[in-house]
């Protein structure tokens, strides 16, 4: 791939050449991107994903890079961010919101018109886009409670909108994993409800996660999918796990289900140590812990050596 001619041809977006990402990822680490790009309208994203196609140039998103880890070799061609994209509104009672909106933003724009049901995600730092693509949860509430339906972009260059049957939802898992498509917007019906009742929980829930998630540091937010019958934090504590550094990366002393990254840690310090983890627990309990984050990207040239 020539990324001057990628620049050349593509001059109205905003892309970023050979871009280190960890300085978007929510862990702090992760190697180049060759292209990153920025759009910041659905008509730009169509322009990037026919450009790749028609030049056989891998492509893949990003989202707001929360939930995941970029492996410290960086990803090849081009890597797309809908940061830009973050338009929210209402309409009655249907919030309206871009792929790259902050899911904790939308949240407080339902509370502005004292909208009920999307309480529950008042916490959850990811976008839209990631959100839906995971159906993301927290505190017994899921995207899919209030999903209504979602615009996406085909790996072909063709826009289609998604309802909440044919997404079939499920714990962290969408109808979307199964595609190459980009979540352009998504909409969500909710109730009307009432403001001060709204605002109560929607402060309990924050309050109930400053208090117990390790928000001071680095990190890729929950590590594990919860295992049937169990509770991840509870597994590495019982294997006496919490507090184990490997690396600049860390077990979470306040939250076992969290890996933080509290000296300069690299990708691969995480993705060792989650390979360690899932190791002991295994042995341990005979528990297979599946990764809720998502961990993409190439491998260093070098691979560093294992720190403990």
């Amino acid at each position: 791939m020539n990324k001057e001619e990628v620049m050349k041809h593509l001059p109205e977006i905003t892309l970023l050449l050979d871009e280190p990402l960890m300085n978007y990822t929510f862990t702090k680490t992760g190697g180049p991107a060759d292209v990153l790009a920025f759009p910041k309208r659905k008509e730009e994203v169509k322009e990037i994903v026919d450009y790749c196609r028609v030049n056989q140039i891998p492509w893949m998103v990003l989202g707001n890079a929360s939930n995941l880890i970029v492996r410290d070799g960086g990803i090849r061609g081009v890597v797309i961010m809908l940061t830009e994209m973050n338009a929210v509104h209402v309409e009655d009672m249907v919030v309206v919101a871009e792929a790259g909106a902050k899911l904790i933003d939308t949240t407080y724009a339902a509370l502005a018109e004292s909208l009920t049901g999307f309480e529950f995600a008042c916490g959850i730092p990811g976008s839209i886009g990631g959100a839906v693509y995971m159906n993301a949860g927290a505190y017994d509430g899921e995207i899919k409670d209030v999903f209504a339906e979602v615009d996406v972009l085909l790996e072909d260059g063709t826009m289609q909108t998604l309802t909440n049957e044919e997404m079939n939802f499920s714990y962290r898992h969408s109808e979307i994993q199964k595609m190459k498509a980009i979540v352009l917007e998504a909409r969500f019906q909710l109730k009307k409800g009432d403001y001060p009742q709204i605002k109560a929980r929607m402060d309990e829930l924050t309050e109930l996660r400053q208090s117990k998630q390790p928000l001071e540091y680095p990190s890729c937010g929950s590590v594990f999918k919860r295992p049937v019958g169990h509770y991840t934090g509870q597994l590495i504590q019982e294997a006496g796990l919490q507090g184990l550094k490997w690396g600049g990366a860390q077990i979470s002393e306040k939250h076992a289900g969290f890996i933080v990254n509290i000296d300069h840690a690299t990708a691969t310090d995480y993705v060792e140590l989650i390979g360690h983890i899932q190791q002991v627990i295994k042995e341990t309990f005979d528990v297979n812990l599946e990764t809720e984050v998502r961990i993409i990207g190439e491998l260093a040239p070098e691979k560093n050596l294992t720190k403990f």
